[in-house]
């Protein structure tokens, strides 16, 4: 464990120059990839998951509570050249943190199978000083970072926000029901 100490130590430490860290490891794992058992690889998910949203959420937590689970999914993509692309995928949300934030994993897989499946996630927070849903959406492939804030809008929920191009964005969950919704992702650039 000596060398994996020293390399965390050094990068947190060009990092953080003005403060002062130490950090100790522990554990049964071998810091080879090889040779790890499948439950260590797994330890971060296992602690990341939480049962439920936190009790400090109250009534909060029921907007996006509802949508907790795995869904099929069946998406259309209207391109910037006016032409329209389909593929079936899946959605996964989930409570983590303690229940203090949802997380979302949102997959599309190509029709004919010989193409990687496209993969992204955010992650939910309810920021209690601005009364608003914070969300971080994250997909590496693309490069691409993205962040909408809102809440519930009557018997939608309505995320707003700006692209990496700074084109104006609309994420809405729309009819939402017991075994249905429809999301919408609304670009505008004036």
């Amino acid at each position: 464990m000596k060398s994996r100490r020293g390399a965390v130590l050094w990068i947190l430490g060009a990092l953080a120059t003005t403060s002062l860290l130490s950090l100790a490891f522990g554990g049964t794992g071998s810091t080879s990839g090889a040779q790890k058992t499948p439950d260590l690889r797994q330890a971060m998910i296992t602690t990341l998951s939480a049962p439920g949203p936190h009790p400090s959420l109250g009534d909060e937590a029921r907007v996006f509570d509802r949508l907790v689970g795995t869904w099929d999914c069946d998406y259309t993509f209207f391109l910037d050249d006016g032409s329209v692309r389909h593929s079936s995928g899946e959605l996964k949300f989930g409570w983590i943190i303690d229940g203090r934030a949802l997380q979302d994993i949102w997959i599309s897989y190509s029709k004919d199978g010989t193409k990687e499946r496209s993969i992204g996630t955010s992650v939910r927070i309810f920021d209690k000083n601005s009364k608003m849903w914070r969300v971080v959406f994250v997909a590496p492939a693309f490069g691409s970072v993205i962040t909408v804030q809102g809440g519930a809008e009557g018997n939608r929920i309505v995320l707003r926000g700006v692209d990496d191009e700074g084109s104006m964005l609309r994420w809405s969950f729309n009819g939402i029901q017991a075994g249905s919704f429809l999301w919408r992702g609304e670009k505008s650039r004036d």
